[in-house]
């Protein structure tokens, strides 16, 4: 929803947004793009008068203890009757399929789907694209470094998006990414999650199956060829060309690679056409990157061209982004942050981390890892069993287990004696305090502001 509004303000539209604690960095870019944030969902904002009202997602017809609505300002735009729209449909409408002052006609959009990893390959296809003169416009659920934001209209006739399959608005349960229409559809992988909403893994299986559904016949599927989840989506119909990626033999179809994840080479069909070198860690990036290849080739962009602006791409904010280094003793001690909350996600990072410290020679060191589980997925504990095994490369985990209706002592149990578990910020700060030594990273993963903690962390570790 802040993309989407820095769009509408870019398109030259008066745009005021309201939400309960905004953190950065999208608070941050919002109110540099001059977009009045208002905290709170009060039904004095109708006094605002606006010609539509966006509702994401987050907003429903839920009451409190009390009786009374937990967002008033939705019952009055009911009420009264005014325009409302979901942000997906605005999105569609005014600047995915409507001619604007930049493009002459409808975008070719090249969608970006997946459990995990959405948010860094639409950044790297966006990246491959601009490098490639193509000045794509972007929607990306992240701040990409090398744009510094997280939407641009752009003036070419491609717009990259990532494709959420979580729901559109409580008036609209389809999954977002259906209102995109992509003529390019990257599938990246495919598991379960969003447990307040799919029962199961089939039922998110068939959202899949809807996107595809959309994709014309002079399209393509960019799908990763490893996840048996993806391929139980295309038995279920294509109509578009299909390009797979992800294996590592030379003997495969579509876009593979062999080498290293910071230094590999690319082939398609068996054929090398592409060697990437750059400064990304972990097989997960070496997968988004083959995505990325593949999707950028169908607007005609060379693999070639494409790696090297790889070698240029400098991730996306709170993707293993480090927030700060403290010296001590003759050791440093260093402090990150990444949006993982789900238990692959948070084990792919661990690995990651692990991988480059490994790769450089710095096997003793240690990683913490420090989370909290956030997402409704994790609060609902359905994925309570395969914490130890997403923590497991960790030398210490630490839990921030507040608000949490699920025994976290229970689930970080297998961990044994290398589990931590807090009931609030202050007990979590004391306990990494306690065990952190010169030479540890700190890794600190939460799909939320997690109250600060990577500048508490770093004010309380000065010597």
């Amino acid at each position: 929803m802040g993309g989407l509004a820095a769009l509408a303000r870019e398109s030259g539209h008066k745009v005021t947004g309201c939400d309960t604690g905004v953190y950065p960095p999208m608070s941050d870019q919002l109110r540099g793009l001059g977009i009045d944030l208002i905290e709170g969902y009060g039904a004095d904002q109708m006094a605002l008068a606006p010609d539509v009202f966006v509702i994401g997602n987050v907003v429903s017809r839920a009451r409190l203890a009390n009786g009374q609505p937990k967002y008033p300002m939705m019952e009055a735009i009911l009420n009264s009757g005014q325009p409302y729209t979901s942000g997906p449909q605005w999105l569609s409408g005014h600047v995915l399929h409507h001619p604007t002052h930049h493009a002459t006609g409808p975008r070719h959009v090249l969608a970006v789907a997946g459990t995990h990893g959405k948010t860094t390959t639409t950044a790297m296809l966006a990246w491959i694209l601009e490098h490639a003169g193509l000045q794509p416009g972007f929607l990306i659920g992240g701040v990409p470094l090398n744009f510094g934001v997280s939407a641009c209209l752009g003036s070419g006739n491609a717009f990259v998006i990532e494709a959420d399959e979580y729901d559109t608005a409580f008036f609209d349960k389809r999954s977002k990414f259906v209102h995109y229409r992509p003529r390019t559809a990257v599938l990246n992988n495919l598991e379960f999650d969003h447990a307040d909403i799919f029962d199961d893994l089939a039922a998110i299986e068939r959202q899949f199956h809807h996107l595809i559904r959309t994709v014309p016949a002079e399209g393509r599927v960019v799908v990763n060829a490893t996840e048996a989840s993806l391929q139980r989506v295309l038995t279920q119909g294509c109509w578009s060309e299909q390009v797979p990626f992800g294996s590592l033999s030379t003997h495969s179809e579509g876009f593979t690679a062999q080498g290293e994840p910071n230094d590999f080479t690319v082939l398609k069909d068996g054929d090398v056409v592409a060697r990437v070198r750059w400064g990304i860690s972990g097989r997960h990036n070496q997968r988004n990157a083959l995505a990325a290849l593949a999707a950028a080739e169908h607007v005609g962009v060379a693999p070639a061209l494409a790696a090297e602006a790889l070698a240029l791409f400098q991730n996306v904010k709170r993707r293993m982004e480090v927030r700060g280094i403290v010296q001590r003793g003759d050791g440093r001690i260093t402090v990150y942050d990444d949006f993982a909350h789900h238990p692959t996600a948070i084990q792919t990072t661990v690995d990651g981390l692990r991988r480059q410290l490994d790769g450089a020679g710095k096997k003793a060191e240690r990683i913490l890892a420090i989370f909290e589980p956030r997402s409704n997925t994790m609060k609902l504990g359905a994925m309570t069993a395969q914490l130890p095994w997403s923590l497991a490369q960790a030398d210490l985990a630490f839990c921030h287990a507040g608000g949490l209706d699920w025994d976290s002592q229970l689930a970080l149990a297998p961990l044994g004696d290398r589990a931590r578990v807090a009931d609030n910020l202050e007990q979590l700060l004391a306990q990494v305090k306690a065990a952190v030594r010169p030479g540890d990273h700190l890794l600190c993963m939460s799909n939320g502001g997690f109250g600060g903690i990577h500048a508490k962390l770093l004010a309380a570790l000065q010597p």
